[in-house]
């Protein structure tokens, strides 16, 4: 487990040279040696996925007009979301293989940030050439989800190499807050921005003002390439000022390697991918299904679609806080799965408003965001934590892109509350291996569910244990270093009894220092042979 960072010192992993920068870059906001600097540096890793989970949503927002315009079934329209997951079942895991060993963590983010743009330009060229192009946006989105995750996975290695130990779980929720703000401006302004281009562009086909709607999320796209191009200079600059050291196990580090991560690595993904294919397929059909069961309208439905994520927008930095002052990451897992349980409850059985079940489920979301993909960072090793996190993505996208196209089967087959149904069993099997997961670790002791008081102080005991280690090693070397002045010549001539007799007494009691005690170690030693034999 990392150290927490001291907002006095530079983070975890750096080492501050001994020269200060000078001019504009000694402002505390330009200077890597100060904690505000790093939070400055937070801002641009925040707005990296901005522009994707914006476009991501786009189907969701504007679900009724594409199936209208596009005249696309159901489980075609659901098939947008399948073809972005799809990708990353593999691409995902690939993904953080190539950020940690080929591309970077610098050019990686640029490279999957690129994939974004392209692709969404596709997704609207499609949509603004109309019905018979509807393929081009299937291979858009497709193109799309080959930056989307791999793009997530880049911006976690960013948080984790800046930020470590007890402020970690504050940046996740703070990150997330900052993406689903994406979502939540994407699900509120997307069908008037449709609207309003229908009413100023009166001589376009329906199509054709879908596709310049869609051109929105395109330049949003090309925002978050921005960040990413400060992030490439903001942290290039830090590792030279700060002469920061990358981490090395002086292992070769392979994708085989998956084979050993611990049980409680696999038992975490099943809950992440059981969870959130209760809560992303939801919200692709949400504003669909309320309009339908509770006859809200265009805008409403909209708006209540999107509250998960205005929720967790600002709820997530408090829910980081929270883990981080108290720790129990397990604990706040099975309290947001069972929370968001009962909000599908509600919403298959009950007619009672569906405020009550989206803001439960919303504030559940951002606790086992917060709670859940810190532990990957307990877990696993700091130099392999790209490869793990890619790892989760790629699991919890396999398992998006069949329950995506499983909501979609069971729309057209059986209706909304058989889906609702699904959704349940699949928080059912979550919360079967939260318990798993509680007793796994508290079999093996990995410590995901210790208070943050416990951390802080198994931490200090391993910074202890470190420190003897290492001064051992010192004065192991400065013994070497001893042994390598020894006048060979002197120890090549003849000795007298006495020298000799002393030799002897050193390979008995190497640590005595007089005759005497040399003689009573070896009285001692041959009195306990004696009695043993």
């Amino acid at each position: 487990m990392e150290r927490s960072v001291d907002s006095t010192v530079e983070p975890v992993g750096l080492t501050i040279s001994q020269s200060e920068p000078t001019g504009c870059g000694a402002w505390a906001l330009f200077n890597p040696h100060n904690r505000m600097h790093r939070f400055f540096v937070l801002a641009f890793i925040c707005f990296l996925s901005f522009g994707s989970y914006f476009c991501y949503d786009m189907p969701a927002a504007l679900a009724d007009q594409i199936q209208k315009d596009m005249h696309v079934s159901a489980s075609q329209y659901t098939l947008l979301y399948s073809l972005y997951s799809w990708p990353n079942t593999v691409l995902c895991f690939f993904g953080g293989f190539l950020i940690d060993r080929v591309f970077g963590l610098r050019a990686g983010t640029l490279i999957f940030s690129g994939f974004c743009i392209v692709g969404h330009f596709i997704v609207s060229t499609g949509a603004l050439f109309g019905p018979d192009y509807y393929w081009m946006m299937e291979a858009g989105r497709f193109v799309f989800g080959l930056g989307g995750e791999s793009l997530a996975v880049a911006q976690n290695a960013y948080s984790v190499s800046w930020f470590k130990g007890a402020e970690l779980n504050m940046v996740f929720g703070l990150q997330l807050s900052f993406s689903r703000l994406g979502s939540t401006l994407n699900m509120n302004i997307m069908t008037p921005i449709y609207n309003s281009f229908r009413s100023s562009f009166k001589s376009f086909e329906d199509y054709q003002v879908l596709g310049a709607a869609l051109y929105v999320g395109f330049l949003l796209c090309i925002f978050s390439f921005m960040c990413g191009v400060a992030m490439w200079i903001l942290d290039a600059r830090a590792a030279r000022v700060l002469k920061r050291k990358k981490e090395e196990t002086g292992e070769n580090i392979r994708i085989t390697d998956v084979r050993y991560f611990p049980v409680s690595f696999w038992v975490l993904s099943i809950i992440c991918v059981m969870y959130y294919s209760a809560v992303f397929p939801f919200i692709a059909v949400g504003k669909i299904f309320f309009m339908g069961k509770f006859a809200f309208s265009d805008s409403a439905a909209s708006l209540l679609n999107s509250i998960v994520y205005f929720i967790s927008a600002g709820a997530s930095p408090i829910c980081g806080i929270l883990v981080d002052r108290t720790g129990m990451n397990v604990m706040y897992l099975l309290i947001s799965t069972i929370g968001t349980l009962i909000s599908h409850l509600l919403l298959a059985y009950t007619w009672i408003t569906p405020w009550l079940a989206m803001i439960i489920m919303g504030v559940c979301y951002s606790l086992c965001a917060c709670a859940l993909w810190p532990m990957a960072a307990l877990i696993i090793p700091s130099n392999q934590l790209g490869t793990a996190y890619g790892m989760m993505q790629s699991i919890q996208n396999l398992g998006l892109a069949l329950a995506t196209l499983i909501c979609g089967a069971i729309v057209e087959a059986s209706g909304y509350l058989m889906l609702e149904v699904f959704f349940i069993c699949c928080l059912f099997i979550a919360l079967i291996a939260c318990v798993v997961l509680y007793l796994v670790d508290d079999y093996y002791g990995v410590g995901l569910n210790l208070t943050a008081k416990a951390r802080a102080r198994i931490e200090a005991e391993e910074r202890d244990r470190a420190e003897i280690m290492a001064s051992h090693s010192e004065a192991s070397s400065q013994s070497e270093s001893v042994h390598g002045e020894i006048n060979y010549d002197v120890l090549t001539q003849p000795r007298d009894a006495t020298a000799l007799r002393h030799r002897f007494y050193s390979f008995v009691a190497p640590d005595a220092e007089e005759p005497v005690e040399m003689y009573k170690a070896r009285t001692i030693s041959l009195s306990r042979r004696s009695v043993v034999s």
